[in-house]
């Protein structure tokens, strides 16, 4: 069958004529009855990139600014509560910068991200009232012999491929004229045919695709030959409605809503929405509002020049999904193949953990990462509140660092005595944890509450094994940030941190560590040229 071309405009001319009143409508939670979805076959949606002009090569990429998490004291902030984060995009965003020969961004490191790609030993949950595992561990830092390291981890149960329940995904596919390159929207559909080939008889999926404007080039299906069918027809060009994008696609989701199911929105774009809505906070509000009906969003970004991963990570966070950064095939493997259930299944809802410093035996703290999850103490307790998810297998790290009482810290001393924290006797407990969620489908959260003994200072020894490669992680992290806490940690010091892994990902982490120092070498002499 010939192709039939569509520029931008015409297209934009037939989805109006074709589609329902109310087809950009910004949808809430109870939306007024819906006429079907406008179906087209996606042959007749495609706009080859010969037909518009393709964007020139230009760094446009825009990033959310985070400073580096503040040293607190525990005299006058002896809480800290975050929201948990299974994100990795940050990591394999700037796995892209080094393996292309640049420095990545100060503000796309995230270093919970770089962290939480990892998997490590945390022992499975027991029960699955309580979906996840809590494990706590104290080590030495490499980096400042006066401080300490407290790792907190979580570990959610595991389903097997039997186990998960039916799916109805929509597949948000961007082919405006900034995806014609091959690693974007040629990645899109090797990306996607992946997951295709991961879906079971009772799961269905359906695509929509914008440019100029949006609409349906595939009705819900669980024929795996035609989604690749419908994903090989796509070509890109025109500009970018991704509201209106976003908008058909929760309206697509809700028509083919499986009660008790999985119902998922998995948008593959650059983010660089530039006609109709295109203010980041419509776009955050449109997806808050959606998120209670029981539809999730998933992000999966892509390219580089003009990516705008500062609405991906948004989006996906406040669409209670995840966000994932695709620079390879390898990688759409692993985020749609290898980890397809924890992708689509939450296990855990609003996760929120606490943890209170016992001034008797610590003075000073950073949470090391996590700068754009920080809660208010009150938002802990606050059902309200909404925070991260836990999809099955998914796992969570977070390192603090901590300055014993006694001992030297960061912040300088103060004058008046009544100003200084006490030091001495304060009871056997380093600190108290508390881990707040709700099971799915649930409205209040359920409490873990565990102590860490003050023993765990005395006790503490240089990370080992599993210990040694998170902190090596997290200084890696950290230098690229340009964090200043490091002391001399150099990048031959992470890479010894990091051991002789033989798990590919942490060898490939291993190799990115020698392109950083090479990368930062070269900008240290072009500013001493």
């Amino acid at each position: 069958m010939r192709q039939k071309l569509l520029t931008g405009t015409m297209l934009a001319a037939l989805i109006s004529a074709c589609s329902p009143a109310d087809k950009s409508a910004d949808y809430g939670p109870n939306p007024p009855p819906l006429a079907s979805p406008v179906y087209m076959p996606s042959a007749e949606f495609a706009v080859t990139a010969n037909r518009v002009a393709v964007p020139q090569s230009e760094d446009r990429e825009r990033y959310a600014e985070n400073e580096v998490s503040p040293v607190l004291s525990v005299a006058d902030a002896p809480v800290s509560t975050f929201s948990i984060d299974v994100d990795t995009g940050a990591y394999a965003n700037a796995r892209r910068f080094l393996t292309q020969g640049a420095m990545p961004p100060q503000d796309a490191v995230r270093t919970e991200e770089f962290i939480n790609y990892f998997r490590y030993d945390y022992p499975l949950p027991t029960d699955r009232s309580q979906p996840f595992s809590v494990t706590t561990d104290v080590s030495t830092t490499p980096w400042n012999p006066n401080t300490r390291l407290l790792r907190i981890g979580l570990r959610g149960y595991d389903i097997s491929y039997d186990e998960r329940p039916a799916a109805n995904l929509v597949f948000l596919i961007d082919v405006s004229g900034s995806m014609a390159t091959p690693d974007k929207l040629g990645l899109v559909k090797t990306a996607l045919s992946m997951l295709a080939d991961g879906l079971r008889p009772q799961d269905k999926v359906s695509i929509v695709v914008y440019a100029g404007a949006a609409g349906v080039v595939l009705k819900p299906t669980n024929d795996p030959a035609k989604i690749k069918a419908a994903l090989e027809e796509l070509a890109a060009g025109g500009s970018t409605a991704g509201g209106q994008g976003i908008a058909l696609a929760y309206a697509t989701a809700r028509a083919s809503f499986i009660e008790n199911g999985i119902n998922r929105i998995i948008v593959a774009t650059d983010g660089d929405f530039n006609v109709g809505v295109t203010d980041q906070r419509q776009l955050e509000d449109m997806v808050e509002r959606n998120r209670d009906s029981g539809i999730t969003l998933t992000t999966l970004g892509f390219g580089t020049g003009n990516y705008n991963e500062a609405l991906m990570e948004s989006i996906a966070d406040l669409g209670n999904g995840n966000y994932a950064y695709i620079d390879s095939a390898m990688e759409a493997q692993k985020v749609l193949g290898e980890e397809l259930s924890s992708t689509l299944f939450t296990i855990a809802g609003d996760v929120k953990i606490q943890v209170e410093f016992n001034p008797a035996h610590v003075s000073e703290y950073r949470l090391i990462g996590y700068e754009n999850r920080v809660l208010r103490e009150e938002d802990f307790d606050n059902d309200k509140v909404d925070a991260g998810e836990i999809g099955a297998g998914h796992q969570v790290t977070a390192i603090y660092e901590i300055v014993p009482a006694g001992a030297q810290g960061w912040l300088p001393g103060r004058r008046y005595e009544a100003n200084r924290p006490a030091v001495g006797a304060g009871g056997d407990e380093l600190a108290f944890v508390k881990l707040r969620y709700k099971l799915p489908g649930e409205e209040r959260s359920r409490l873990i509450e565990r102590p860490i003994p003050a023993s765990a200072i005395a006790s503490a020894r240089a990370p080992q094994g599993d210990m040694a490669f998170a902190v090596s992680v997290a200084a890696f992290g950290q230098k690229l940030r340009g964090d200043t806490r490091l002391g001399d940690m150099g990048w031959a010091d992470i890479r010894t941190l990091a051991g002789n892994p033989h798990n590919y990902w942490r060898q490939e982490f291993i190799k990115l560590i020698g392109l950083a120092e090479t990368q930062s070498g070269g900008r240290a002499r072009a500013r001493d040229s």
